[in-house]
């Protein structure tokens, strides 16, 4: 079995949003704080960047080489990686100012679900706590954005079987994985059943294989844990850190998963670190966000 193993010691407040590219080679993540870093490690270089971003990010999504989908405390943004330009796609929850955004991903046809919470940090980047669930699931779709879901604490998971028929999703504050039926063609939810508990720690991200296995970081829980597809425990791979936070697949032939991390008030030497973990079955290519999805921009930063 293999071991995951430190990959980056970037001590990331709270590393999040972690996303491939394939165009490029390139491993995207952000770490999470009023205002957000985005980081972009190319694999064939080792070639580490930085970028400094005006807003409180917490998701990523690719839309070209030079384009990504940057999901905000308030809105759906663009970011170009030439210009350096951060841009306002839509505009979401302006009138809930105390929320923030969560996880989101896109699925096969290009759209956008993310999902938003209360907000539970300061100003100064500390944790407040967290005593509503003000939370909502939403899609961006033709310009517009669907609420799927609301009443929720913290939305984390956005994944889909390798067939799309499935859709799986988490609220961290209930504890439990849940599954839809999904249709891609109508991008809609039905039929949502308890998938997955687990008595180490909470789910936090996830991603799935070709094989349709999930694997599932564990907020408090020092691990990352491989489900089968009917619900089953696989495999446990363990990490030295409290609070493990998001994952993908990459590499050339998508047989490394990545994992990203949170700082545990200095608790462990690795904390907010990059790991890496390499498999035998290869992972699903992240979904792009698709054009036809999204207007222009309302307004420049």
């Amino acid at each position: 079995m293999s071991k995951v193993e430190l990959y980056k010691d970037v001590k990331n407040s709270l590393g999040e949003g972690i996303t491939w590219s394939s165009i490029d080679q390139s491993l995207l993540w952000v770490d999470i704080k009023p205002k957000s870093v985005l980081f972009r490690i190319n694999l064939d270089n080792e070639k580490l960047e930085t970028f400094d971003l005006p807003d409180f990010v917490t998701a990523t999504s690719i839309i070209s080489k030079n384009e990504i989908a940057l999901v905000s405390n308030n809105g759906v943004n663009k970011f170009n990686f030439q210009s350096e330009k951060y841009e306002r796609i839509i505009n979401v929850e302006d009138d809930i100012p105390t929320n923030r955004s969560n996880d989101g991903a896109c699925d096969a046809k290009g759209r956008l679900w993310f999902g938003t919470m209360q907000n539970n940090f300061n100003q100064d980047g500390s944790a407040k706590s967290l005593n509503a669930k003000s939370g909502s699931l939403y899609c961006l779709s033709d310009n517009k954005v669907n609420i799927v879901e609301t009443n929720l604490g913290i939305p984390n998971t956005f994944v889909w079987s390798p067939d799309n028929t499935k859709f799986y999703f988490a609220d961290t504050t209930e504890g439990s994985l849940l599954e839809y039926n999904f249709n891609l063609d109508e991008g809609s939810l039905s039929d949502k059943k308890n998938f997955f508990d687990f008595d180490r720690g909470a789910p936090d991200g996830s991603t799935v294989d070709s094989d349709g296995f999930i694997w599932n970081c564990r907020w408090g829980g020092s691990c990352v844990v491989k489900i089968d597809p009917k619900g089953r425990v696989d495999q446990i791979y363990e990490l030295p850190v409290e609070n493990v936070t998001n994952c993908v697949f990459g590499g050339s032939d998508l047989k490394t998963l990545f994992i990203t991390s949170a700082t545990n008030s200095g608790k462990n030497q690795h904390d907010g670190s990059l790991f890496a973990l390499n498999v035998n079955v290869p992972g699903l290519e992240d979904n792009k966000l698709s054009l036809i999805h999204i207007s222009e921009p309302t307004r420049p930063y």
